[in-house]
């Protein structure tokens, strides 16, 4: 009871540090900071920890049969200052067994046997193999109670079946074609414990997404000739499994500005791409990653160049693609992704990208995975560049800042959907670029007034599904930071986001510590803004509430029925037809949250008054204007 007293405490003391209002912390996240593994100054607290691993897998691949065969070892060390007696394995691909919990219907074709455990070992003792049907998580006890700073030796051996036409059903890995596979969340993994949750035991239901360590991989993938491996992180050996020409064009691609034909079609048709023995393993290394994916074929077309993403350093990153004859707008998709690197590592995020190098697939899933994208075809290039765009965006959130999306995801997709928004004003021009926001982010919230449409954002993801659910990930928190960016500045956003991501990236933050975090490094009390739009129930309605004439002008009061603390436009019309629009950030709902008066210093008559919320759409536009009578 103590601790809860002084978490409460520590809670206390970060808002009064800052202003007046209090944001409501659950009670785990409470004892978090009362234990000094969070701070209320929004960093890392004295005490933070966070456990992780080093895998060693494994994979042998055959297409077109389905079965992947895979082998690991891993050491799992734990930092936490707990002693572990089990430890509790991710198996995410088991959501394809009939019996698994998933939100939404499936095709026949989507279902598997799930991913079957042959052989389990600790520390070289063989163990039973922890097969549990329905379950995408195993807890397994451990012989020797694992002690804070002690590590454990695990290895595994499993095969599994992919999922065919999985695209049907919102599947993120599977079969593209019957000798094109993306082959993802394939390997058993230890699952994230945490200072707030302990183990991670929420159900893969396929709508919601992943929660996964920092780990070092090193990985090999056994593929049969003439077929090429995409994967996330380096490639070792592509003198051992290229031929010479094309060895040496991948490795030219790495410092060119240039789009280089790594291998083309009828390279590929001719089997001249790969060495020739019968099957050929590529070895790949990725440090301090969060996952692995990668994607096999022997007819799609590999495209590379790369693109300086930190001129301080001159450091580039690799960009390839690979993609089938009929998907022609993948033919510029090395552009594309590089064209995203450049402008996302300097303009928002603003954090050069953070890895070596972005594969873009042809597949389905419109998916992001670290160093990987499956992305479908198009036949707008314009959708083409703006989905590689958002998924590319997402190596900053959650990958390099190690977010809970399962619990979270406002951190992550809205993170990403804000910045969506604003490379898209780059590319296309504000009007262009509203107009799509509009219509993929906003209309389907505004204009949905039932219950769940309206929850707020802070609430534990994995609680919720459908449109609610949505909606608090995309585009309600993504309007939430692009009005906090009205607000700020642009400067002084990106300052205070640069702040909260240079200290934790590499970690996982919560929403608290991002709270805090901008609080601190603003220096003022933001927290009136964050309990508008992330704790209270509420949406976007700014009413016209009477135009008052003054000795200098006048005053236009306006109400906010919805609740947010939204930017509005108040476009005046004055009687000897002249017109001024005046921008209004949030700071004008600082004081009072339900009313603001806009002052007008005018010697002009008006005549009419009518709110526009540009991007943040009102819910009752019949109340935004206001006509002399």
């Amino acid at each position: 009871m103590k601790n809860i007293y002084i978490a409460i405490f520590v809670a206390i003391s970060a808002s009064a540090a800052f202003g007046q209002q209090q944001l409501y912390m659950p009670r785990n996240v409470a004892r978090a900071f009362a234990n000094g593994s969070r701070s209320a100054d929004g960093k890392p607290g004295s005490k933070y920890w966070q456990n992780r691993s080093v895998y060693n897998i494994s994979l042998t691949v055959a297409p077109p049969s389905r079965t992947i065969k895979g082998s690991e070892e891993i050491t799992y060390t734990n930092s936490s200052p707990n002693m572990l007696d089990r430890l509790i394995f991710r198996i995410e691909l088991n959501q394809h067994q009939a019996e698994a919990p998933r939100e939404d219907p499936v095709v026949s074709s989507y279902l598997t046997p799930g991913v079957k455990i042959d052989e389990y070992s600790e520390n070289g003792k063989v163990k039973p193999s922890p097969n549990i049907m329905g379950l995408t998580y195993a807890p397994v006890k451990l012989d020797k109670p694992l002690v804070s700073g002690a590590s454990v030796t695990l290895t595994f051996k499993w095969h599994f079946d992919l999922a065919e036409h999985s695209e049907q059903a919102g599947g993120r890995e599977g079969v593209i074609d019957p000798t094109t596979f993306f082959i993802a969340y394939f390997y058993p993994r230890v699952a994230v414990y945490d200072d707030t949750d302990g183990w991670d035991t929420a159900f893969f239901t396929g709508g919601h997404e992943f929660y996964n360590d920092f780990n070092d991989y090193t990985y090999q993938v056994t593929a049969p000739k003439n077929f090429v491996v995409w994967g996330t992180g380096d490639l070792l050996n592509p003198d051992e499994v290229l031929l010479p020409k094309f060895s040496e064009r991948l490795k030219r691609s790495f410092t060119s500005d240039d789009v280089i034909h790594v291998a083309t079609l009828k390279e590929l048709n001719d089997r001249s791409v790969t060495m020739q023995s019968d099957t050929l393993t590529w070895k790949w290394k990725a440090d301090y990653v969060s996952d692995v994916a990668l994607a096999v074929s022997d007819h799609y077309i590999w495209d590379a160049g790369s693109v300086v993403v930190d001129k301080a350093e001159n450091r580039r990153a690799s960009v390839q693609s690979a993609y089938d004859e009929k998907s022609k707008d993948f033919e510029k998709m090395v552009e594309y992704g590089k064209h995203a690197l450049d402008w996302e590592s300097n303009n928002f995020p603003g954090v050069p990208y953070p890895f070596q190098k972005t594969t873009i697939v042809r597949g389905f899933a419109d998916m992001e995975y670290p160093m990987m994208v499956n992305d479908s075809s198009q036949q707008d290039p314009n959708f083409t560049r703006f989905i590689v765009e958002h998924e590319i965006l997402h190596s900053w959130f959650p990958f390099y800042m190690g977010i809970n999306e399962q619990r979270y995801g406002f951190m992550d997709e809205g993170w990403t959907t804000a910045f969506e928004y604003m490379i898209g004003t780059a590319d296309m021009g504000k009007e262009t670029a509203d107009r799509f926001f509009k219509q993929f982010r906003v209309m389907g919230w505004i204009n949905n007034p039932t219950a769940d449409a309206d929850l707020p954002i802070i609430l534990p993801a994995d609680a919720m599904a459908g449109i609610g659910y949505k909606n608090s990930e995309y585009g309600r928190p993504a309007l939430a930071y692009i009005a906090l960016k009205d607000l700020l500045g642009d400067a002084e956003f990106k300052r205070v986001l640069h702040k909260f991501m240079s200290d934790w990236h590499g970690k996982h933050p919560l929403p608290w510590d991002m709270f805090n975090s901008f609080n601190a490094s603003a220096g003022r009390h933001l927290s009136w803004f964050f309990k508008s739009w992330y704790f209270d129930n509420g949406y976007i309605d700014l009413a016209v509430d009477g135009v008052a004439k003054t000795d200098g002008g006048y005053n236009i009061a306006i109400k906010n029925v919805g609740g947010f603390v939204a930017p509005v436009d108040v476009a005046v019309q004055y009687a000897d037809g002249s017109k001024e629009s005046l921008h209004q950030t949030p700071a004008i709902w600082s004081a009072d949250q339900k009313r603001a008066t806009v002052k007008v210093n005018t010697a002009k008559t008006i005549s009419s008054v009518t709110l526009d919320g540009g991007i943040w759409m009102d819910a009752n536009i019949a109340d935004d204007k206001w006509t002399a009578q």
